[in-house]
């Protein structure tokens, strides 16, 4: 008679498996997706941050007062290998982006996110910036700027105070960076511009030459005066002379005309008074 084989009782194994198992089976997926704000801002995206929206009113039927919403900022191609922390002292920081692809930042409380967005004036733009902070780097939950053009992909997490996450929203579309020139790459060759603009230039240049030559001769005529002046008048010349008639201003002129013969006013010398 042979002796059969005792399989192991699964209960144990799967009671294990669903402890391991029961955090990430117990929190709480909101239909939500992170994006880029649709404020009509300048520098939404630059080269070392973006703006995105704030997740107002998504958390509002899972999140207590002593709860913390996290931004967890990850590489895309490695977004879903991130495994939620489960203690405050699992939190990835910034400083490991370059290593593991993944750091969270921007913590807030939930009455940091009411329903009701400002409207603009004191309350400002509700917008979260990613990669602000460039002093930030002794910080615990730093905001660094971001080392490359990515493509980064970002979700929200809500953790409970003593630290196992309660709900997540799903994560955003690959969001892109800008990617400035090196000023060396830039060509400034003209023989490898197009012939609109070829053209173009050749255009404003002809107009800036008539115009300088516009302003050349106007500025000629307004001084030319200064440089040759106009010939004097022929009363002017030298060598003429034309006044009006020479009358004493102490002897008026009628009593002058009416005076008798004999007695116009002598040229001789006057008596001496010597004896």
């Amino acid at each position: 008679m042979g002796l059969t084989r005792r399989q192991p009782h699964p209960g144990p194994l799967l009671l294990l498996v669903l402890m391991w198992l029961s955090p990430s089976l117990s929190l709480d997926l909101i239909p939500y997706k992170p994006q880029i704000t649709g404020w009509d801002l300048e520098g939404k995206v630059t080269a070392t941050t973006f703006c995105l929206e704030q997740p107002r009113c998504v958390f509002d039927e899972h999140a207590s007062a002593n709860d913390t919403i996290w931004l967890v900022v990850a590489f895309s191609n490695v977004s879903r290998d991130f495994q939620n922390p489960q203690t405050p002292a699992e939190i990835p920081t910034s400083p490991q982006l370059p290593t593991d692809g993944h750091y969270m930042t921007l913590p807030l409380s939930p009455d940091q996110l009411p329903c009701e967005a400002p409207t603009g004036g004191s309350g400002g733009v509700p917008v979260l910036r990613v990669g602000h902070d460039s002093g930030c780097h002794q910080k615990p939950y730093c905001n660094a700027p971001l080392p490359s053009q990515g493509p980064y992909s970002v979700k929200f997490l809500l953790m409970d105070a003593s630290g196992p996450p309660k709900a997540e929203t799903k994560w955003s579309n690959p969001i892109y960076l800008h990617q400035g020139k090196s000023p060396s790459s830039i060509d400034t060759w003209p023989g490898r511009r197009s012939g609109c603009m070829i053209v173009i230039t050749s255009i404003l240049s002809a107009l800036a030459g008539l115009l300088l030559l516009a302003f050349l001769a106007a500025s000629t005529m307004r001084f030319s005066s200064l440089w040759w002046p106009e010939e004097a008048p022929e009363q002017l010349r030298i060598g003429s002379f034309m006044g009006k008639r020479y009358m004493t201003h102490h002897i008026p002129p009628s009593e002058a005309a009416t005076l008798p013969v004999g007695c116009e006013p002598s040229l001789d010398p006057l008596p001496s008074l010597s004896p």
